[in-house]
């Protein structure tokens, strides 16, 4: 299952899509009330007026769509194209501590990595939620090796990893507030390391990269 089959099938502008807005908006009220703990699907479909059958069908559980829910809002930290990696890495990683700041969203992350422990499906939703921003963000990489600015082995997963490590070690660790200092020496620090060559793709048995 992929992230955007967590929310059944969507009609963008139609019915579906605006059942779904309703829908997430009532998840995120609801986190930032009571916290995951207090989520229930009862009380989601008295919040957003959608039919408790309609949102186990679409949905399965609250998982799912806390799943959905993060999905959704990690539109808000776009892709930045500033022109130089170092920059880039530092837009990116302001933009992660501004998501962040709101407790709503710290506990909907919260949320989806204790769901994942226990749900099969959430754990699943969870992996392809990270690879594939991993593989957008990574294109940060890709645009750097291009213009001769870094290695041409240098593995935007690996520098993606490095990047979001210290947020969610912030959040889920520590248990700490996510702010500019963090946002700054992360950049900092990962462009360093890019620069010394710290990141490099494996190499497979025949003596070649990867090619990830």
């Amino acid at each position: 299952m992929t992230t955007a089959q967590a929310s059944g099938e969507t009609r963008p502008g139609g019915r579906t899509a605006r059942t779904r807005q309703a829908v997430l908006a009532a998840v995120f009220e609801e986190l930032g009330e009571g916290g995951f703990a207090a989520l229930t699907m009862e009380k989601i479909a008295q919040r957003s007026g959608i039919h408790l059958a309609t949102l186990y069908r679409r949905w399965r559980g609250v998982e799912g769509l806390v799943c959905d829910l993060l999905t959704g809002l990690s539109a808000d930290v776009p892709l930045p194209d500033t022109g130089t990696l170092p920059e880039d890495l530092r837009v990116l990683s302001r933009a992660i501590a501004v998501f962040y700041r709101d407790d709503r969203r710290r506990s909907l992350i919260e949320a989806v990595v204790s769901a994942a422990v226990r749900d099969p499906q959430a754990a699943t939703l969870l992996r392809t939620f990270f690879a594939e921003r991993s593989e957008l963000y990574g294109r940060l990489v890709t645009r750097a090796v291009e213009r001769g600015e870094v290695p041409a082995d240098t593995d935007p997963e690996q520098v993606m990893a490095a990047l979001g490590a210290p947020f969610y070690y912030r959040l889920l660790i520590a248990r700490g507030a996510v702010d500019p200092a963090l946002a700054e020496s992360t950049a900092t620090a990962v462009w360093a390391a890019v620069r010394a060559g710290a990141y490099k793709k494996a190499d497979t048995a025949d003596g070649t990269h990867d090619g990830r």
